[in-house]
């Protein structure tokens, strides 16, 4: 389990992030288009994922605006996976009104397992059933290249640590 807080709260995650140069789990996830997403819908690319509790606050929204640019600046070897608890229909209205382009919102509404495989479910505290903040990138084979876990939910993470792995 990983401790993190929110607004200096403690609260705790159900595990550990997959741990650079180990392969990623697998996931389903839900697009904007209410279809179900997996790791080999993004063969061939890096991925950066993006793990947020919901684009519908200031910093997850801030943090989305900035991977939208940076996966426009490596848009021809790179996703940008921004995964969240919002449904399909809020993430597209907010890419929507923010005019991003270069980011793919997923859901975990159908499940959670997605949380729990990649260890970033809160199981205690306000946002318990939602994520902590987080931030990976996945080479073209899955294999984890950089890990981050934001240790103040209510802090960006560090983009620069992210895009020197890129």
């Amino acid at each position: 389990m990983a401790s993190v807080t929110l607004e200096g709260n403690p609260v705790t995650t159900n595990g550990e992030l997959p741990a650079i140069g180990t392969t990623a789990p697998d996931f389903s996830l839900t697009s904007v288009e209410l279809a179900d997403k997996t790791l080999a819908d993004f063969v061939g690319k890096k991925k950066l994922i993006s793990i947020v509790p919901s684009m519908d606050t200031g910093v997850c929204a801030a943090s989305t605006v900035k991977f939208n640019q940076i996966a426009k600046d490596h848009a021809k070897d790179l996703v940008a996976l921004i995964v969240s608890a919002d449904l399909p229909f809020a993430a597209q209205r907010f890419c929507t009104g923010e005019k991003l382009e270069n980011v793919v919102t997923l859901s975990m509404m159908r499940d959670k397992h997605f949380a729990k495989d990649y260890g970033m479910l809160i199981t205690d505290g306000p946002l318990a059933g939602i994520t902590a903040r987080a931030v990976l990138v996945l080479d073209e084979d899955n294999k984890v290249l950089h890990s981050q876990l934001v240790g103040e939910i209510t802090h960006e993470p560090d983009y620069d640590a992210a895009v020197a792995v890129l």
